[in-house]
């Protein structure tokens, strides 16, 4: 049986369209009350498993946990791209259209990676098909503003996600909770505030979440939060959230699957997360008999299904019609601590990440939702 989202539960979709509900004085579903400033704080690759265990790293952040412990779900695939779109829009990946960290551009049959693609040219301005919360802010008569790092600033994803959003870049976490501290504690502004911090994603990937380098990244990031939490006024509300969580991935059950392999038959292109492939095929190709194939080799690894009984299980929630090509017509998607490669990728940087994320599991899907000044009642 296929794994699927939870009908009902709050997601990620919910968090930055509910802020915007608060500022604005509208009910929200998270049960934010009316508020003149409210902020979302992304800390990239923050599971909620890797919190609790790592919780006497991270005090303010489990202090938050512990009293109240919400634990939201991202969307699927896990991935960066798919997430900050999803947070930034309120849709399901099938309707923004951003549907892995790589995907098919159908019109030019290539696959393209959707965090660089704007900066390379090759997607096109409206690939992302939905407004942001962030022009949804402007229209209301609120100001918005995202805090991220200065390299990001103009990247064409940061220029699609955050649309509407006035830049201010900050290099260091701590320069970010400055700067969010200081907007939250100016009275004479109202509007929504984003916050990413990338750092703590960036560590796992290199080292793993169980590294001590990850501990000295959530402990700059809890003294961070810190110094937001205790700058709150009453009219100030902070929700603090991830994309996605995390998991070590060891050299040994990081998968080759050689160029010749039968596995590769009848499929064209090879797009996604190495923990969850999307296969693109040739115009013969049965996705149902390449499906079986895979599932013949990779056993209780991966759940493997077609496009269909994907969209069917919810991966991706409501898809458009124009969306549909993006997405590979046989998904792979791990279960097990393993990740799947062919051979030019792994000879890349991504062969040596030891962090990894993009499917099903819960130590990937399920994210802390940590409330803060207004939002803490």
């Amino acid at each position: 049986m296929l794994p699927g989202p939870v009908d009902g539960a709050a997601s990620l979709a919910d968090v930055l369209r509910d802020c915007l509900a608060a500022a604005t004085g509208r009910p929200a579903r998270l049960g934010l009350p009316p508020v003149e400033r409210a902020a979302v704080i992304l800390v990239d690759g923050l599971g909620a498993e890797s919190l609790r265990a790592r919780a006497g790293h991270a005090r303010t952040l489990s202090a938050a946990m512990a009293t109240r412990a919400d634990v939201i779900t991202t969307g699927v695939p896990t991935t960066t791209a798919v997430a900050l779109a999803t947070l930034a829009t309120g849709a399901s990946p099938g309707e923004h259209g951003i549907v892995g960290y790589t995907a098919l551009e159908p019109g030019a049959d290539r696959v393209v990676n959707q965090l660089r693609g704007w900066d390379e040219g090759l997607l096109p301005d409206d690939w992302l098909r939905v407004p942001t919360l962030f022009e949804a802010a402007g229209a209301a008569g609120l100001e918005a503003i995202a805090l991220s790092a200065p390299r990001y600033r103009r990247s064409g994803f940061t220029s699609a996600v955050l649309r509407g959003a006035r830049y201010l870049p900050a290099k260091t976490v701590e320069d970010r909770a400055e700067a969010l501290a200081d907007i939250l504690a100016d009275r004479s502004w109202r509007g929504l505030v984003y916050a990413y911090i990338p750092e703590l994603d960036m560590a796992a990937h290199e080292h793993g979440w169980e590294s001590n380098e990850w501990i000295t990244v959530i402990e700059r990031v809890d003294a961070a939060v810190g110094r937001v939490a205790r700058a709150l006024g009453p009219a100030s509300g902070v929700l603090l959230t991830a994309d996605h969580g995390i998991l070590d991935v060891p050299r040994r059950r990081r998968i080759v699957i050689e160029d010749g392999s039968p596995l590769w038959t009848g499929v064209r292109r090879v797009a996604g997360e190495h923990r969850l492939l999307q296969l693109h095929l040739a115009p013969d190709a049965d996705p149902e008999a390449v499906a079986a194939r895979w599932l013949d080799t990779v056993g209780a690894d991966a759940w493997v299904a077609t496009r269909e009984a994907a969209i069917a299980a919810g991966w991706f929630g409501r898809v458009a019609p124009e969306v549909l090509p993006r997405i590979g017509e046989v998904l792979v998607a791990a279960r097990k601590g393993v990740a799947y490669y062919t051979e030019q990728d792994f000879a890349g940087s991504a062969g040596r990440m030891v962090g990894q994320h993009g499917s099903w599991t819960e130590a990937e899907t399920r994210v802390p939702l940590l409330r803060f000044g207004a939002f803490a009642g």
